[in-house]
């Protein structure tokens, strides 16, 4: 059985594979399968982190690569709405794990910084990711996990997105 066969079984559900495989012309495109192992992902990551830990986690790990952002930054870099990232944000400052401070060159804007307790959390909701990534990925080996890795960031730089 092919990885997109694997992919497109039966879920869990018990039924038979042959009632609920896609047909095999979707089954070859790439695009497909990286849909379905995102799918499988999300879920993945839900069993280990909450929807919350998940968005403390990109604004968290941004602010540790980035330093000091504003709120607009965090949303522009992230892809989240500002809105978001203001709920973001105060439920983090709330938490004690960043600090919120007018920026001093315009006072319209605030600066987020990740402090002492924001890294410790990051590192918390980092080890929650790593499981779900190794859960996700068992069926590689490490070679193959960074093989895969390189492949999906070289696939992401040739459309314009900077590698991770």
């Amino acid at each position: 059985m092919s990885s997109a066969q694997d992919m497109s079984s039966t879920g869990g559900t018990g039924e038979a594979e042959d009632d609920l495989q896609a047909p095999a012309r979707l089954r070859a495109l790439t695009s497909w399968q990286a849909n379905k192992v995102s799918t499988v992902g999300a879920r993945m990551t839900v069993r280990h982190m909450p929807l919350t830990a998940r968005a403390d986690f990109a604004v968290l790990a941004a602010l540790e690569e980035y330093g000091p952002l504003s709120q607009a930054d965090l949303g522009r870099r992230l892809g989240l709405d500002r809105n978001d990232v203001s709920g973001i944000v105060k439920r983090l400052e709330s938490g004690g794990h960043v600090d919120r401070r007018a920026d001093p060159e315009d006072r319209r804007r605030n600066v987020v910084t990740v402090n002492r307790a924001g890294l410790h959390y990051l590192d918390e909701i980092q080890s929650h990711a790593d499981q779900a990534q190794a859960e996700l990925l068992a069926g590689l080996d490490a070679d193959e996990r960074r093989q895969l890795h390189a492949l999906l960031e070289k696939t992401l730089g040739a459309h314009g997105h900077e590698p991770a």
